[in-house]
């Protein structure tokens, strides 16, 4: 309670700060370059001071003085070695209904605070430790529910590595990276950060990050850490690395086309301690994906953005789920989105096709399996927003549409029509865990809406409504419910 207090407190300052940040600069006064930290967050103002004088030494006068252009709390450069702290602060208010998750359905209220602090220091370019904390807790869940396990880790080491730079060219380098850190690669429709949830996905191992003018390349083997990444949750104390799973693989980018990028990969997932009941085994994911921007139709009235996302993957292996013996895989995957905002007119609408194809088997319990795996999915931005679904068995058709009143505000919708891939096959939740449904196909439509307003780089708000209608996958099965619903308040402050 006491936390929680403290952490409303901290909300309100960085309103204020962040309010402080519009208004027009004095002679003493100056913004920051952009001072930019893995997470994206700008520095904030900084204010000279005066109290100094020539004689005073030369660390003190970096830091409190408007020399350096930098926030003397976020990033500060003292000959070769440099440090650069930040954090983020976030507080969402959850009412949702009859939604596809343990306990059945019912109504609950509930409160996700999370805190996430980090450090990063240098050695010029040649090396750099990254160490970041985490805070998630929660409050106020009604029954039927119980806490999920990604919603709980109190106090813990959400990322903690070390890089050194092994190679560097005029034209390239190669970096070397161990320790405790993010996935984040492409779309991230197979290996994301889970930034939605309260709390985040991490990995230990290790990594080779080979850059160059139009190729990044990383080669990774980690294993999961937290609950979010599918290890055993350990919301009380420091969580550790799962020895029986590993993901490793390649990951390629080539930025060699204007515009767009297109991603190469290879993901391979073993977990030699595999369930019936969980779909794990030995799988490997290759795919490719492409994506991109272009400023399109030059009239004044119809000159915008075109923007694009097409991902394709195939995957093989052994899994012994929903069988005691292992079977082989063979499935597969297609994602699309396609986008168009007008740029010279008033509120700047858009609107985009979402489309998604993930294989389901026909015959569950046959000699295959051909239900698609997605491993460690960013689910919240690709299959509904309400998280009802992973894209496992899924058909997805969706619009989405937005506006932009002010440069502030943002209005985000979108429609979705879910069909199960194969009516033999099950429902997966959006962990993955697999519901039996009626031997129908369609599983509902889902509408979601959503405002943000920025009140400046390091402070938002987001309000959300949500809206599931099931079909006859699940009012004919023993899932049925009424439809459900989903309303959230959200307010984050980055430091």
């Amino acid at each position: 309670m006491y936390l929680q207090e403290l952490l409303k407190y901290l909300m309100v300052a960085g309103l204020l700060l962040s309010s402080a940040e519009t208004r027009a600069t004095t002679a003493d006064e100056q913004v920051c370059d952009s001072c930019v930290d893995e997470d994206g967050e700008d520095c904030a103002l900084r204010t000279p001071g005066e109290w100094l004088t020539a004689e005073s030494p030369d660390f003190l006068r970096s830091l409190f003085t408007a020399d350096g252009r930098a926030n003397p709390l976020k990033q500060q450069q003292w000959g070769p070695l440099g440090w650069k702290a930040g954090g983020e602060l976030r507080y969402r208010h959850m009412h949702e209904e009859n939604r596809l998750r343990a306990g059945g359905p019912g109504n609950t209220d509930y409160d996700l605070w999370r805190f996430l602090p980090h450090l990063q220091m240098s050695w010029q370019e040649t090396a750099s430790v990254y160490v970041q904390a985490i805070d998630a807790s929660m409050s106020g869940l009604d029954a039927p529910y119980s806490p999920s396990q990604i919603d709980i880790n109190r106090t813990d080491l959400l990322q903690c590595w070390a890089d050194v730079r092994v190679l560097a060219t005029e034209d390239a380098t190669l970096k070397y990276r161990f320790g405790r850190q993010l996935l984040r690669y492409g779309g991230e429709r197979l290996l994301s950060h889970l930034g939605w949830a309260n709390t985040q996905r991490n990995f230990e191992g290790h990594k080779l990050l080979f850059a160059a003018a139009d190729w990044d390349v990383d080669l990774f083997a980690m294993q999961s850490v937290n609950a979010a990444a599918g290890n055993t949750p350990r919301p009380t104390s420091f969580d550790r690395a799962d020895q029986s799973r590993w993901i490793s693989g390649i990951y390629s980018t080539w930025k060699g086309i204007e515009n767009q990028t297109l991603d190469l990969y290879c993901i391979h997932f073993d977990e030699s301690e595999s369930s019936i009941a969980l779909m794990d085994g030995r799988r490997t994911t290759i795919g490719t994906r492409l994506a991109g921007k272009q400023a399109a139709a030059e009239s004044t009235a119809w000159s915008g953005v075109l923007s694009w996302d097409t991902e394709v993957a195939w995957q093989t292996g052994r899994d012994n789920f929903l069988s005691a013996d292992a079977r082989r895989v063979n499935a597969g995957m297609l994602a699309s989105t396609v986008g168009y905002e007008l740029s010279d007119v008033p509120l700047k609408p858009g609107a985009g096709g979402i489309f998604y194809y993930g294989t389901g088997d026909a015959s569950p319990g046959s000699g295959n399996i051909n239900t698609f795996y997605t491993m460690y999915p960013w689910g919240h931005a690709y299959w509904g927003q309400i998280d009802n679904f992973s894209g496992q068995n899924l058909i997805d058709y969706g619009v989405q549409g937005s506006l932009k009143p002010t440069e502030k505000l943002s209005l985000i919708s979108q429609w979705h029509y879910f069909d199960l891939a194969r009516a033999a096959d099950r429902i997966y939740t959006i962990s993955g865990t697999a519901l039996a449904g009626s031997g129908d196909r369609h599983v509902g439509t889902e509408l979601d809406l959503i405002a943000n307003y920025n009140f400046s780089p390091a402070f938002s708000v987001q309000l959300g409504y949500l809206e599931f209608l099931y079909g006859a996958a699940v009012s004919r099965s023993a899932l049925v419910r009424p439809d459900a619903q989903q309303i959230y308040a959200q307010v984050t402050w980055s430091f």
